[in-house]
């Protein structure tokens, strides 16, 4: 049987990401292999999910969405058990998601808005991958939650100047300016691993800009771009914490 999988490649580093950085600010539990597991199939179950409300193929979609949902919910009780507080991160995502409901329901999913929303739900799984060991918020998380919002929305203003909107010098100049101010910022406040890990998203922001690439490529530099952002704050977590 093929799986039917959502189409958004850079979505699987936003999946990752946020979730395992969030574990390396902690401290590691086995509960929270069963949780990135379920996390994952409610991922793909929302690709399905997201398109009953556009009314095509709605027996089709609504199989696959309970294919993976199901399986998944039933692994997310493994944390809820472990740290039955941690249902709130569940429940800060409910109103965000409705949000994507209705960029789906609108045809409108490419909406800058919407890409944000998702950006923001996926760095919130980095908050509760860490509450689950700790019982509670730090700083470290804070920051961590923030950072991977920055990171990725910088990919999402880059990916637009190479696809959608490769032809606006409005995207082009507001890329440019976030990928230069981000990492200025950072740099202002002694973050030096973070303004190092958004050093390669500012060159390929301006390097690459113009150039003609398959989306494929797009995607590949994309994939080597967030491994670097990865282990680089990684590295810096695991010479504090």
């Amino acid at each position: 049987m093929k799986l039917f999988l959502p189409k958004q490649h850079g979505a699987w580093a936003m999946l990752i990401i946020p979730y395992w950085l969030g574990v390396a600010a902690s401290e590691f539990m086995w509960q929270h292999i069963p949780f990135f597991i379920g996390w994952t199939l409610m991922y793909l179950g929302t690709y399905p999910f997201l398109l009953i409300f556009k009314g095509k193929k709605v027996p089709f979609h609504t199989k696959w969405t309970l294919f993976y949902m199901v399986p998944g919910l039933l692994l997310l009780l493994i944390p809820l058990f472990a740290r039955p507080s941690i249902i709130w991160f569940g429940l800060l995502m409910l109103p965000l998601f409705s949000l994507n409901i209705y960029f789906s329901y609108t045809n409108n999913d490419r909406a800058l808005m919407n890409d944000f929303l998702a950006i923001f739900i996926f760095s919130i799984t980095g908050l509760a991958s860490s509450y689950l060991a700790k019982g509670g918020i730090e700083e470290i998380d804070i920051k961590l939650f923030m950072l991977n919002f920055l990171f990725f929305a910088g990919c999402t203003f880059y990916v637009k100047t190479m696809i959608r909107e490769k032809k606006s010098e409005v995207y082009k100049w507001i890329s440019f300016s976030y990928h230069v101010l981000v990492p200025l910022i950072l740099l202002a406040d002694r973050q030096w691993i973070a303004a190092a890990a958004l050093l390669p998203s500012l060159i390929r922001a301006f390097y690459l800009y113009g150039k003609s690439y398959s989306i494929k490529k797009i995607g590949i530099i994309e994939i080597v771009n967030a491994a670097i952002f990865f282990i680089l704050i990684l590295t810096g977590l695991l010479t504090v914490v």
